[in-house]
């Protein structure tokens, strides 16, 4: 970020505040807009420093300040953004998923965490004395001394935005109660992803299917709030290689078989003995979840956007926990409504798709959320999972399949797009489409 230093001659004194990644190390300061020309070059200039560093979290902020070089820096602001910042409270918040929504909520310039939901064991300690903190990143300052509360609304108040990392066991209801109570309730538990009348939202897939909350909302007696809900982790990098293939081409069938790192088992997930050295080829419910939630993901909304109606193709899953920390790496074959499909076709599709998140500049949209590497032996989880901040997907070794079409490898980071991350991006669109 340091390096990164550009001046323009056409700052006036109109001021607006402003906020940036706080691992960053770059102040919040108020600065002017742009001219339409220098904007345009800074876009540029930001899309060449950064690509797809994490350290570009929020890469549409609008103002950055280099402290050493006194030097403003300006990006395009974000369409769709609040005028004020939305009040979060995150469920499960001393878990795996729920640190991961700190870590990434973290200087957000739409969200601000104002409540932390935990069981009953940690609620009434600091944040900082309830939780087991295993992130790389220190505990954000603003956590670090709230009060943990019971996830309940009547204790833990209604914010705007609940994001849920809560335990399947007890995830249901208690998401159901605060969408009751009027909060937009986004969540990682699978309890309702399969609902008629709940989407299992990736804005790199499915934008559209944030349409049936006024259904949600009719029916279930929800006066402002919602549930939303992200697809399981390995399902989630599968989907989004999937989509722009499926659009293009059409997939009658596919096979997928996961490498899947242990930290999706949460914390303290599995014991040393059964881990290391060793791959374990069984994973409870995951290989039934990978061949249901694409059927819905990429399934079409109706014309009165009541109900889904699933895609239709048929699928096999195999999954393995394998010993890496983070990461999914998922190996992929496909066949093909469409025939003569070649290699090429498919990195072509790929790399031109587009979404959203993308064309809106949301927060944490990466730059492109999909990346083909010609490299024979990429991807690799320790080289590419944090690419684009861990919100993009990486796929390689796109080539025929003698048994089917055709076949490659993707990785995707399961606890940012596949988790945390993934339902930070639901919120966001559910801020640009007016819904929050």
């Amino acid at each position: 970020m340091a390096g990164f230093v550009a001046a323009f001659p056409s700052l006036t004194a109109s001021c607006t505040p402003v906020f940036t990644s706080a691992s960053s190390g770059v102040k919040p300061v108020q600065s002017s807009f742009l001219s339409k020309a220098d904007s345009k070059s800074l876009e540029g200039a930001r899309a060449k420093f950064f690509g797809t560093r994490p350290a570009a979290r929020f890469s549409a902020s609008s103002f950055e300040f280099d402290k050493s070089a006194k030097t403003v820096l300006t990006v395009t602001s974000q369409a769709g953004a609040p005028a004020k910042k939305l009040s979060v409270g995150v469920l499960g918040a001393t878990g795996s998923v729920g640190q991961r929504f700190l870590q990434l909520l973290e200087g957000h310039p739409w969200f601000e965490v104002k409540a932390l939901g935990a069981s009953s064991r940690s609620a009434g300690k600091a944040y900082q004395d309830a939780a087991n903190w295993k992130q790389s990143t220190p505990i954000p300052a603003d956590c670090a001394e709230m009060m943990v509360t019971e996830c309940k609304p009547e204790l833990l108040g209604v914010p705007d935005v609940i994001f849920s990392g809560l335990d399947a066991d007890v995830a249901g209801p208690i998401e159901e109660s605060f969408a009751q109570a009027g909060s937009a309730v986004f969540s990682n538990a699978k309890n309702h992803r399969m609902d008629d009348d709940v989407p299992i939202l990736i804005p790199h897939c499915n934008a559209d299917h944030l349409d049936i909350v006024a259904h949600q909302k009719k029916i279930r007696g929800y006066d402002k709030g919602f549930i939303v809900t992200n697809a399981n982790c390995s399902s989630t990098g599968l989907a989004i290689a999937l989509k722009p293939i499926d659009d293009a081409f059409g997939i009658d069938c596919f096979m997928v078989v996961t490498m899947q790192a242990i930290s999706g088992a949460g914390y303290p997930g599995l014991p040393s003995m059964d881990i290391l050295d060793n791959v374990v080829p069984f994973i409870g419910g995951e290989e039934e979840k990978m061949e249901s939630e694409p059927q819905k993901i990429l399934a079409k909304l109706n014309a009165d956007k009541t109900a889904f109606v699933n895609a239709g193709f048929k699928s096999s899953a195999h999954c393995n926990r394998v010993h890496v920390l983070d990461g999914h790496t998922e190996s992929v074959s496909i066949k093909l409504k469409t025939k003569g499909v070649t290699p090429e076709d498919i990195k072509r599709v790929l790399r031109n798709h587009t979404s959203i998140a993308q064309e809106l500049k949301m927060p944490s949209a990466p730059e492109k959320c999909i990346i083909v590497t010609d490299v024979p032996n990429r991807p690799q989880t320790r080289l590419d999972r944090m690419v684009g901040g861990g919100y993009t997907v990486t796929v390689g070794r796109v080539r025929p399949c003698n048994l089917f079409d055709i076949r490659f490898t993707l990785l995707s980071h399961n606890t940012i797009i596949g988790a945390a991350g993934g339902s930070i991006q639901n919120a966001e669109l559910a801020v640009v489409k007016g819904l929050i």
